[in-house]
């Protein structure tokens, strides 16, 4: 057990009683938490898993404003979706990124009457979008940010023009809209830096994953799923921030009578392609597209290989996913619309994930007439229930200040402070030109360029710490050969960042299994570190392990075959 769950238990130990206590540590979840320790309540968040496990962590790492909502009328969510991107753009500089995006099209007025068909309420799919409903909703982007504009604004290409730029795009083109979103590299990762925030920033609270929370003796309690102890506890007021188990949270910890289901999720599925042809195809643009169903694809570089989707499935509860055989044949079939010439197979998916996403229960036919909006609604009880229904990454903030003045006005608190301009994490202080960091870093440690760019990318202006941790150390060296993380990094990770199981450290600390450089190697250096550094005993390692290479092999589609295959990749290329 590392020194700060021990700490974050034993303050649960010493006084059990909060103002609010959050269950779920999704990204809503963790908004609101990080929203309310700021305001000086104290809060307890409980995950039962690993923060930002489920859901949260199988988004289209996408950081969008939402051109599809204007379909369904809801300008309202484009426009807090576009103020949201636009803050993440500033305050997590390291994590967010602009996102250039292509929009093929194929006919002038196609689609015309979408928004009209949604405003009404109509359920069915749209029409495929032809270029002046695509020039009313591009413009409209642009209207919404034109006081604080931070991107670019949309322009149209001619045919001839689209070919030169992209000579591989679908047969049949007569423009192209290009504009600009953003993307996040490692979303995960995130929502651990906003725990840190407020781990330094608001030390009355406490974050614990690896536990449930729920009724006890007539009251409720914290029990330790990793060692079995229970921990009574009191408050004011439960946030349930479950996502798509949000209704039988309900019912768990006391929802009363029985009720409608408030979710109504759907599957959304995503592949990672390592495909060169095709990263190169997309010139370092995502590729916005219609399938021939009439859903939304995208397609786009991500962190030196290609990511695609997504699918949108309902589904009738909720549960760990996976991308089925026939979602990973339907994503390569829609590859295959927008870049024909380009050999695009199975045997290029290197990961692929799926989540549900907790959308407010609905009777669309079309699940992408399915609202992503967000709001909350109240449960009377002993312990009244504040439930957050919907809501997506880009518009966690927004979500969790809504709820939070909501919860601020219940327990009669003032706020004392905006969340909009607040860095995350490595954000803060993050230079507009990231090289002059990677300098600051090469000169004070004496570290290669390389790995000064690396750890901007991934950690912002907290790698300064991070490299003050491994410049102590004698094993600041590569865990696995052709890899950049160290051993001493992920001792730093282990002990800064709420890891508790092998897991957690793999799959969401460090993006090595969503990017195909995942090996057996690998694991063997992470099991190497957490021994090291928690000694957890030869059998319970074990234990890990194999639970590891289960969740990857049922759940992301990753073998062990295919792990041991990365070490002879990697070792004949440093041959």
């Amino acid at each position: 057990m590392s020194e700060q769950r021990q700490k974050n238990r034993e303050n649960l130990r010493r006084d059990g009683t909060f103002d609010v206590i959050v269950v779920g540590g999704g990204i809503n979840g963790i908004g609101v938490y990080r929203e309310l320790a700021l305001q000086g309540v104290r809060v307890l968040l409980v995950e039962r898993n690993d923060f930002c496990s489920g859901c949260s962590a199988a988004p289209s790492r996408m950081i969008h404003g939402g051109l599809r909502y204007l379909e369904n009328g809801e300008f309202d969510l484009v426009r807090e979706s576009l103020r949201e991107r636009d803050a993440l753009l500033k305050n997590a500089a390291h994590l967010v990124h602009p996102l250039p995006t292509v929009i093929p099209i194929n006919s002038l007025f196609s689609g015309l009457l979408n928004s009209a068909t949604g405003f009404f309420g109509f359920s069915g799919k749209p029409s495929s979008r032809g270029a002046v409903p695509i020039k009313i909703g591009l413009s409209l982007y642009d209207w919404v940010t034109r006081s604080r504009r931070l991107l670019p604004r949309h322009r149209f290409l001619s045919k001839t023009a689209t070919r030169r730029k992209w000579p591989k795009l679908m047969p049949g083109l007569k423009f192209s809209a290009i504009y600009h979103d953003a993307w996040i590299s490692h979303p995960e990762r995130l929502g651990i830096e906003l725990l840190g925030d407020v781990e330094r920033d608001a030390p009355q609270c406490v974050a614990l994953n690896h536990c449930e929370f729920g009724p006890q003796d007539g009251g409720y309690a914290v029990t330790d799923r990793r060692s079995g102890e229970t921990f009574p506890v009191t408050t004011r007021l439960i946030v349930n921030a479950t996502g798509a188990w949000l209704d039988e949270t309900i019912a768990q910890i006391g929802g009363g009578k029985e009720r409608e289901p408030l979710v109504s999720g759907t599957k959304g599925s995503h592949l990672v392609l390592d495909n060169p042809e095709l990263e190169k195809a997309l010139a370092g643009h995502m590729a916005y597209f219609e399938n021939s169903d009439g859903r939304v694809c995208i397609v786009f570089p991500y962190l030196g290989k290609v990511l695609a989707g997504a699918t949108d499935i309902r589904v009738k509860s909720a549960g760990r996913v996976a991308c089925s055989d026939e979602e990973q044949s339907y994503i390569l079939e829609s590859l295959k619309l927008i870049f024909p010439e380009i050999a695009i197979g199975p045997s290029d998916v290197v990961f692929s994930y799926a989540g549900i996403r907790p959308l407010p229960k609905s009777d669309h036919d079309f699940t992408g007439r399915i609202s992503r909006g967000h709001f909350t609604r109240r449960i009377d009880g002993t312990v009244p229930q504040i439930c957050m229904i919907g809501g997506k990454w880009t518009t966690f903030r927004a979500f969790a200040e809504q709820a939070g003045n909501e919860i601020l006005k219940e327990l009669e608190a003032e706020r004392t402070t905006d969340t909009l301009g607040l860095p995350i994490g490595g954000g803060r202080d993050f230079p507009a030109t990231p090289a002059l960091l990677e300098k600051t870093l090469v000169e004070r440690f004496g570290i290669a360029a390389e790995r000064a760019a690396y750890l901007v990318r991934v950690y912002g202006t907290r790698a300064s710490a991070l490299l003050e941790f491994c410049s102590e150390r004698q094993d600041d060296m590569p865990i696995a050969e052709g890899l950049e993380i160290t051993f001493a990094e992920a001792a730093w990770l282990i002990r800064q960042e709420f890891v508790e199981t092998l897991s957690d450290l793999v799959l969401r600390r460090t993006s090595l299994a969503i990017d195909g450089r995942l090996s057996a190697d690998a694991i063997d250096g992470f099991e190497t570190v957490l021994r090291t550094e928690r000694d957890p005993g030869s059998q319970e390692l074990a234990r890990q392990r194999a639970a590891l290479l289960a969740e990857i092999d049922d759940y992301h589609h990753v073998t062990g075959a295919m792990l041991e295959d990365r070490n002879h990749v990697r070792s004949k290329k440093c041959v």
